[in-house]
């Protein structure tokens, strides 16, 4: 994450929010890291991006007798239970066998998230033609056709359209036709938009006593009813009156519109969290832009209880404001670029004996997973999608190999290939491993992210089209905690990110320097620090207990990571 946001100004000196290359989340929810993050916390609040799908189809059943069929397509989301939430409909389309349907239906893009679609084609009668469609009954209506995917397919394919074969609802096969149906994905539009701003402040009014003070702004969007919801907040500027921030990236989703007023803040940093207010004054960017083009300066102002507001002499300058198309995480899959899914599993005498029920790396011989297993399947089932080959590396390490060899770094399946097919042999691969590697120690990290670097800087150097994610399922505490500091803060430079499952009860607190998440990057024993995050940690004993997804917990951050390296990078779609 690198940032953290406490839900007032208690978070460090960094500066939080903004579009610093993650998905947007929910309109209806201040759409920024910075408040993502605090509702997140709380469980409210995923981060997603809305999509926008146009569906369409051809050679559908005719069931009308003295003229073609008027079909309408309607979309569920298959939940966790089975049961079907419907997200939207088309208009109906009359005496059409081959309709192309206008009316769109959006879609919230989890890249976390498995999100199974199921779409629904109906003839809707002639007597139904005069009511709203969100108010017909289904089952009034003929039945056309079904059909299921799941929309990381739609969004991954190279135009971002995809074709299914329509069905009864007996599922695939039998000797009718029922057409195809085809369905087009779009971002919408407001998420890619940015508006980059660089402020700064003159003769602010000091707060401090014996220096100057540490100014930073905090901007927050105005609701209808007055309230205010923050977007962003600079980084602080250490004793100085006269301060220059970093430039802000603001989407349109986090302020509305260009003339949506926006509450600028400026305050005076204290470590304790009590920060004293300098200034404020009210803006749209609208009113930012023309400042910026008239090269003049706004005053703060500082309000008062009894609604009157005194005007200091401190000012706000606007030194640049732009705006300009910033390309997500769905505009490169899109193009072509893929993950690459590592996965690196412990075998340490600490698991346990896997022929005791006890032991974590137990295969449960009437099919319950492990924690081991679990995590594989989860994490696996979300990234195969982003590889289209679907073969991924599969090392095991700490283990005694069949030649009776230490090894911290072996192929999972036995043999010289180090990948397998799929998730599914992914598991194979550890099954079998379990009855033929001893399980030895200790817990080192450091060869399997050093192979997987190897990797991911081989494919730098000959296809920057590839991000490799290696996932690192562990039960212990960390030997050679140094060397892996080392190894990630080198790293933090290639196109990989690292994903680590903590099973069993064991203290992972070593994980947590690794993740990141206190906003202080990593540093190896030169004093090097990481050029970004790259680690993600979530132990498996919260997930057990109800209180996080794995999946989420771990891939909800993996695009804002792959967007930061493209984007450090200058690396664009290939579209682009």
């Amino acid at each position: 994450m690198g940032v953290c946001f406490s839900g007032d100004l208690n978070g460090g000196k960094q500066a939080i929010g903004g579009v610093q290359g993650r998905p947007t989340a929910n309109n209806n929810a201040g759409q920024n890291e910075a408040v993502d993050h605090f509702l997140r916390v709380r469980g409210q609040c995923p981060l997603f991006t809305q999509i926008e799908l146009s569906i369409s189809a051809s050679k559908l059943r005719d069931r009308d007798i003295t003229s073609k069929s008027d079909p309408m397509a309607v979309l569920y989301v298959k939940k966790r239970d089975g049961t079907l939430e419907e997200l939207g409909r088309t208009e109906v389309i009359l005496n059409s066998l081959n309709p192309a349907w206008i009316e769109k239906i959006n879609v919230a893009y989890q890249f976390e998230i498995v999100q199974h679609l199921v779409f629904h084609v109906y003839d809707v009668d002639t007597k139904y033609h005069n009511i709203p469609m969100k108010a017909l009954k289904l089952n009034e209506q003929d039945f056309l056709g079904e059909t299921t995917c799941v929309l990381s397919e739609i969004v991954t394919k190279r135009n971002r359209s995809l074709t299914l074969n329509l069905h009864s609802k007996n599922g695939p096969g039998g000797f009718k036709n029922f057409g195809t149906l085809t369905v087009h994905a779009e971002e919408t539009f407001s998420s890619r938009m940015i508006v980059e701003i660089k402020l700064r402040c003159s003769q602010l009014d000091n707060k401090d006593m014996f220096s100057k003070s540490d100014p930073f702004l905090r901007i927050s969007r105005l609701t209808e009813n007055g309230n205010s919801v923050p977007i962003c907040k600079t980084g602080v500027i250490n004793n100085s009156l006269n301060p220059v921030w970093r430039p802000l990236y603001l989407s349109m989703q986090q302020f509305g519109s260009k003339d949506n007023p926006l509450l600028i803040e400026c305050f005076d940093f204290n470590s304790n969290g009590n920060h004293v207010l300098i200034g404020q004054l009210q803006k749209s960017i609208s009113e930012l832009e023309k400042l910026q083009k008239d090269r003049s300066a706004a005053n703060l102002v500082f309000p008062s209880h009894h609604g009157q507001e005194k005007v200091l002499k401190g000012q706000l300058f606007v030194d640049q404001l732009i705006e300009k198309e910033q390309f997500s995480f769905l505009d490169y899959i899109s193009s072509g670029f893929e993950l690459n899914f590592m996965v690196a599993v412990d075998f340490t005498a600490s698991n346990g004996n896997p022929r005791n029920r006890d032991s974590l790396h137990y295969i449960d011989p009437l099919g319950q997973l492990n924690s081991y297993q679990q995590a594989i399947m989860e994490v696996g089932e979300v990234i195969q999608f982003y590889d289209s080959d679907r073969r991924f590396p599969a090392w095991g390490f700490g283990g005694r190999t069949y030649d009776g060899t230490l090894s911290h770094c072996f192929n999972l399946n036995g043999m010289n290939a180090y990948e397998v097919e799929g998730v599914q042999g992914i598991i194979a691969a550890y099954a079998s491993a379990l009855h033929n590697v001893t399980l030895a120690g200790p817990t080192l990290f450091s060869h399997v992210i050093n192979t997987a670097a190897q990797m991911a800087g081989h494919a730098t150097s000959n296809d920057i089209t590839k991000y490799f994610v290696l996932l690192i399922i562990t039960d212990g505490v960390l030997t050679d905690i140094q060397e892996t500091m080392d190894a990630l803060v080198r790293a933090s430079d290639l196109p990989l990110s690292i994903l680590i499952v903590g099973v069993g009860d064991a203290d992972f607190k070593q994980m947590e320097i690794l993740d990141a998440d206190n906003g202080c990057r990593l540093e190896n024993s030169t004093g090097r620090v990481a050029t970004r995050d790259i680690v993600q940690f979530v132990p498996m004993r919260e997930v057990h207990r109800g209180k996080i997804s794995v999946v989420q917990a771990l891939l909800e951050e993996l695009p804002e990571q792959f967007l930061t390296y493209m984007r450090s990078r200058n690396i664009k779609p290939h579209h682009a």
